[in-house]
């Protein structure tokens, strides 16, 4: 699998592409993160409503514990104090706590949210013609071998001045036809190669 190309330029050009991606993609991923730190601060007030339950409901439950001694009344007075603290604290604690847990919720969606939807939309345009020049790249590296004999570069040349544009090949040579026919074959070899995005060695 080859990933970069051979040439300086298309090679820094694709390394930096690469990496403003990823800088991007790091940049949402805290954008989401600090979406959902925000929203899950408003579990702070539910929190405080379902503090505020359980105390009320801690408070009654105290004031029943200490008439419970009391003769004759202190058992139904205290049963009674029990089930209005269950009845009011322990409803508001309950609706605390769910409301802490909706907004918990909440955070995690919107924070997912806004680092995925936009880092899809990113990558969906980003790697098709990313991946797109990996497997150029690495069919031409195949294709043509780490090294070129004599035979390798009159191929090559043949196929630069057969299917590459002419306004291309002059900027390697100023008759391309000529050089084919006469066998001169390194202008015709390096924009070949330069198409490919390759370098090898030569053999031979």
């Amino acid at each position: 699998m080859r990933f970069y190309s051979d040439i300086p330029a298309p090679r820094t050009a694709a390394i930096l592409s690469d990496l403003l991606v990823l800088l991007l993609l790091v940049l949402l991923a805290w954008l989401g993160l600090r979406v959902h730190d925000a929203v899950a601060e408003i579990a702070s007030v539910p929190r405080g409503v379902s503090d505020t339950g359980g105390a009320i409901q801690r408070g009654f439950e105290s004031a029943g514990d200490a008439v419970g001694e009391v003769p004759v009344v202190g058992e139904p007075l205290a049963g009674a104090l029990q089930d209005a603290g269950e009845g009011a604290g322990g409803e508001i604690a309950e609706t605390g706590r769910e409301g802490e847990e909706d907004v918990n919720n909440l955070a995690n969606v919107l924070g997912a949210l806004f680092f995925l939807l936009p880092a899809v939309a990113v990558l969906s345009r980003y790697l098709p013609h990313r991946i797109a020049d990996v497997r150029r790249l690495t069919a031409a590296a195949r294709a043509i071998g780490p090294t070129l004999t004599p035979e390798r570069e009159r191929t090559l040349a043949m196929r630069a001045a057969y299917g590459l544009p002419y306004e291309r090949l002059v900027r390697y040579t100023r008759d391309p036809l000529a050089d084919l026919e006469s066998g001169r074959y390194d202008g015709l070899v390096a924009a070949a190669l330069d198409d490919a995005g390759l370098r090898p060695s030569r053999f031979g």
